[in-house]
């Protein structure tokens, strides 16, 4: 399994082989036409898992697909995980909801990513999802699975992309920070049990007469 400085090492190898490929087979392509990162304005950083992410959700939200709306969210972060969602129109908008109803299709949406722990949401000024928390979408992946919300044909093909970029790492720390917190519960409950039982006296010392 690769960590992080092999990961990138394999991604800094994979854009060379790819520049390699783009001067054999496309030669002088005028940069115009091209959009880089390196070089393009107006861009966001989200997980290459994004495109089976969207297939997940949509298997899960069945004639009221989701992927789409949570793209859309993170298409509009400036590289941080809260949003504020000031015109909640603009959002519906961009995620292909039109007509009178368009927001309150848009809210359905966002109720069902908050669901499924995608989002979490804080009301505001606009409403119901004024502030948004963008939460790890392959975290939020796993939890569907542990609630067998996932098929096993998505949920491979996740897993296969997951350990392709060099990801599997946040899939191990999810499940750490369950283990911590089940033996947190089982701490605490048995600190209540201790401290709500009946105390029982100790047996009389034998060097006490009576």
């Amino acid at each position: 399994m690769a960590n992080g400085r092999q990961a990138s090492a394999k991604r800094m190898k994979m854009a060379e082989r790819a520049q390699q490929h783009m001067n054999v087979h496309f030669p002088g392509f005028h940069p115009a036409w091209i959009w880089t990162r390196k070089t393009n304005d107006g861009f966001s950083t989200m997980p290459r898992t994004m495109p089976i992410v969207m297939q997940i959700i949509d298997a899960q939200t069945k004639g009221q697909p989701a992927g789409h709306t949570l793209f859309c969210l993170w298409a509009r972060s400036q590289d941080h995980p809260v949003l504020m969602i000031e015109n909640p129109a603009t959002f519906a908008a961009e995620a292909g909801f039109i007509g009178e109803r368009a927001v309150d299709t848009w809210r359905k949406r966002m109720r069902q990513l908050r669901d499924l722990w995608f989002i979490q949401t804080k009301p505001g000024a606009s409403g119901e999802f004024h502030y948004v928390l963008l939460t790890n979408p392959n975290a939020a992946v796993e939890w569907m699975r542990s609630q067998k919300k996932v098929q096993d044909v998505l949920y491979s093909r996740f897993i296969d992309r997951l350990m392709d970029v060099g990801a599997y790492g946040e899939i191990e720390a999810v499940h750490e920070v369950w283990r911590a917190e089940q033996a947190a519960a089982v701490a605490a409950a048995a600190t209540s049990v201790s401290a709500t039982s009946v105390s029982v006296p100790p047996p009389p010392s034998p060097n006490i007469s009576k």
